[in-house]
């Protein structure tokens, strides 16, 4: 039995403005390619299938073209999905009655008994073979929110909760006497997150969950949130990733998906297979940051790539990182009449100053406290510490201008 682990498609997403339909497409494409070519018998979908919880028009059609596709080429695939902390658990189950009918399980919330109570059968999926016998089952747990968590004893009531429920869920499987998977979209302690594309859920940013909430008997851990593919706890916990860089900062990322065959007394082997990149990211540099007379030149060296118009190939995505003295209100335009004609899509730049950046209450201001200073003594302070110099008239005249507008608008 073979079993295709992915997650965090967020199709709908954009790069500052820039739809991803393109490279989504194409990794969709790509995935139903893998799954007949490495006949797949079963897809599980980790979460954050959609970026945000109401979609668009576009997303959802990719969505449903992409189920129809898969089984269209690959017959009697099954596939199983859950919901993630961007996906919306209604929208994903409203569908239910009907894709049930093509062998298709999409989880989005906690199923729940008439009183309420957890209802541990609701999230057990029987995996099949090619001949339709049971083979695995897999714990389609969806994302978990504090609400849906059992009150349950321990130094830690977010994590007793989310062990008890995975505990239930095993034992409901246990008398099947098969090889037990489980999903589930969550952060977990140790997981290497990316710069800007994720965060830390559940208990709020400074929650994470161990891994031993997940009981030895499970075969294996499907999981989905962290963008950059990982296994945890040996091989057996693993975060497939997402197909598709999210932003700059992911774009050395393998993105992967990853291949499991379910042997006959059980055990689990496990292969990643690159998914290829169609859309390029660049930074320029690719570390540190240049003068700007340095990065107008590498701008200058860049190759002009193909119009769009004429290949149906979006322009790759451009990142600059510029070292400046002081704030310039020419950079702007001096970047973008760089790149005027070159066919890339320019997703901003950041600035690095030569100052250290520290606290004003780290060095800053030994000997002196706030309440003995103006606005003006804060603003030219924290001028100096990142930009080594005094702020210009012009930038003193815009201060004033604030400070008399916010003080104008505490009196009425």
């Amino acid at each position: 039995m073979r079993i295709l682990h992915t997650s965090d498609w967020h199709l709908g997403h954009t790069l500052q403005g820039m739809e991803r339909e393109y490279e989504h497409r194409a990794f969709l494409k790509w995935l139903i390619q893998q799954i007949c070519f490495r006949e797949i018998d079963v897809l599980l979908i980790a979460g954050d299938i959609f970026d945000t919880a109401n979609p668009g028009a576009k997303a959802q059609e990719l969505w449903y073209w992409f189920l129809a596709e898969a089984l269209r080429a690959k017959p009697g695939l099954q596939i199983v999905g859950i919901a993630g902390n961007h996906d919306s658990a209604a929208r994903l189950e409203a569908p239910d009655h009907l894709l049930r009918q093509f062998d298709i399980r999409m989880v989005g919330s906690l199923p729940r008994h008439a009183d309420d109570a957890f209802d541990p059968a609701g999230v057990l999926v029987p995996l099949k073979d090619a001949e339709g016998k049971d083979r695995a089952i897999v714990i389609a747990m969806p994302f978990l929110r504090p609400g849906d968590l059992p009150e349950v004893e321990g130094e830690d009531p977010l994590i007793e909760g989310v062990r008890e429920l995975y505990t239930r869920a095993l034992e409901a499987a246990g008398p099947a006497k098969l090889p037990i998977l489980a999903m589930g979209h969550c952060y977990l302690v140790a997981g290497k997150l990316s710069a800007i594309s994720e965060r830390k859920v559940l208990g709020g940013n400074q929650h994470a969950l161990p891994t031993a909430l997940f009981p030895e008997a499970l075969a294996y851990v499907a999981l989905g949130h962290l963008h950059l593919p990982q296994a945890m706890d040996g091989e057996r916990i693993r975060y497939s990733g997402s197909p598709i860089p999210l932003s700059i900062a992911e774009r050395d990322y393998p993105h992967s998906v990853t291949v499991l065959g379910i042997q006959p007394d059980g055990a689990v082997q496990q292969e990643q297979i690159r998914i290829p990149r169609v859309v390029d990211l660049i930074r320029i540099p690719d570390e540190g940051a240049l003068p700007v007379a340095e990065l107008l030149v590498k701008l200058g060296e860049l190759a002009t790539v193909p119009r769009e118009e004429d290949t149906g190939k979006p322009m790759p995505f451009l990142e600059l990182m510029v070292q400046l003295e002081r704030p310039d209100g020419t950079l702007q335009a001096q970047l973008e009449a760089a790149l005027e004609g070159k066919g890339y899509f320019l997703t901003g730049y950041k600035t690095q100053y030569p100052g250290a950046g520290q606290a004003l209450g780290d060095e800053i201001l030994t000997g002196r406290g706030l309440s003995d200073m103006t606005v003006e003594d804060v603003f030219r302070l924290r001028y100096a510490s990142i930009f080594k110099s005094e702020p210009s008239p012009e930038h003193l005249a815009a201060l004033h201008e604030i400070v008399d507008q916010v003080n104008q608008e505490s009196v009425r």
